[in-house]
């Protein structure tokens, strides 16, 4: 601070309230903390409501038609008609929506363990648009010119092996990295025809319950060994725009639809979350806000206790960002100290809770966001506070001239 500058700080400082300035800090501290710890909070929490592959906000749902016994008994195949996926994709909470189709022929798996074929089972194959597989194969996709079917399977089959059939049966257990090297060959048959062709595990899914090969192939494949007729989904996979929407939940009983696994109850949780996080951080926002009012009163009434004395350094020369720049230079400092201190609150509740999301298998993300986001309202904050101040300022050296 210059010489000028600490002679206009002594003068103008004399009426200064540290109560209201305390005040003032103590309020926007713990409006900013709470926003910073819910925000934090959130990103932290949100990976124990979600599957690794899915933690971007995206979320999918496996819908089938519920089976009763009146349909079984009556043949009813459970297919969704086109009428039923356009309903579908016109729902506000629907993006878009994957078909799976099923494999219209007979498949025979052998699946070696060492160098014998010791696994021979009948076997079915599934494909969906590639968008909707959770996982990046790196050889994924089909060629008639290079016959190898590359496969996805649900990690749940490969469980369902090492610890049911394997545990029973003396056969030995296998990882997901053994069994992409597993030796896999496939006989298709159908429509008069038969071949035999090698296949290879390409990846675990934990979206997607079934084995999926490429949408290509299928449709290859139904084409050279199929029935020629048209098939209609019995399952669709529907991307979410709103997990947990009770809209959802609503449509799909309306229609008798089922949805695979818990998916809706952790879609629930996940939506609760967003909305108990949003909750928190519209209040911590709203206490900033006041807070932020609260200084602006305390500066207006400092600046209305010294309008003679700002209007005599006014008339004495100096110009209207001089008079002002003690005050903002007290703004400044006051907001980086607030956002100082709420950064270390938010570290330390943190600290607080981070033990409870370990047990649940989960390391927590940056908190580089939550920093951010702090810096961004802060900023705010004293950018509003700074032309208060000078617009206030400029207004008495107008009325000065």
């Amino acid at each position: 601070m210059t010489k000028i500058n600490h002679i206009i700080w002594k003068l103008l400082r004399q009426h200064i309230s540290k109560g209201q300035l305390i005040g003032f800090a103590i309020a926007n501290l713990i409006g900013l903390t709470i926003v910073l710890l819910a925000v934090q909070f959130y990103r932290d929490i949100r990976p124990v409501f979600n599957d690794q592959e899915s933690f971007i906000s995206k979320d999918y749902l496996i819908i089938t038609r519920a089976v009763t016994g009146a349909g079984a008994m009556m043949g009813s195949n459970g297919e969704f008609s086109e009428d039923d996926i356009n309903d579908i994709v016109h729902q506000p909470w629907c993006r878009q929506v994957g078909r799976f189709l099923n494999s219209d022929f007979a498949i025979d798996a052998r699946l070696g363990v060492g160098s014998s074929h010791a696994m021979h089972t009948q076997f079915f194959f599934e494909a969906i648009p590639d968008e909707f597989i959770d996982i990046d194969p790196e050889e994924w996709g089909f060629s008639p010119n290079k016959p190898e079917v590359p496969v996805v399977i649900s990690r749940d089959y490969l469980s369902l092996y090492n610890f049911g059939f394997a545990a029973t049966q003396g056969m030995p257990r296998i990882s997901e990295g053994q069994a992409e090297m597993l030796p896999l060959e496939f006989t298709l048959s159908g429509n008069g025809k038969r071949k035999v062709m090698p296949g290879r595990i390409v990846g675990f899914s934990n979206r997607l319950n079934t084995v999926i090969v490429p949408e290509e192939f299928m449709q290859w494949a139904n084409g050279y060994f199929g029935t020629g007729e048209v098939q209609h989904p019995q399952r669709l996979i529907v991307e979410v725009s709103k997990p947990g929407d009770v809209k959802i939940e609503q449509y799909m009983d309306e229609h008798h639809y089922e949805v695979a696994g818990d998916k809706m109850s952790t879609s629930k949780a996940n939506y609760f979350l967003i909305v108990i996080s949003g909750i928190v951080i519209a209040v911590g926002i709203i206490i900033s806000l006041l807070s932020f009012f609260v200084l602006m009163l305390s500066i207006y009434l400092l600046l209305q206790k010294n309008t003679r004395k700002l209007q005599d350094l006014l008339l004495l020369g100096y110009s209207p960002s001089e008079v002002s720049k003690p005050y903002i230079l007290l703004v400044i400092g006051l907001n980086a100290i607030v956002l100082v201190l709420a950064i270390v609150l938010m570290l330390i509740g943190r600290m607080a809770y981070m033990g409870m999301i370990h047990a649940f298998g989960v390391g927590g993300s940056s908190v580089w966001v939550a920093i951010l986001v702090g810096i961004i309202i802060m900023a705010a904050i004293t950018i509003g506070n700074i032309r208060a101040i000078r617009n206030k300022v400029n207004s008495l050296w107008l009325h000065e001239k």
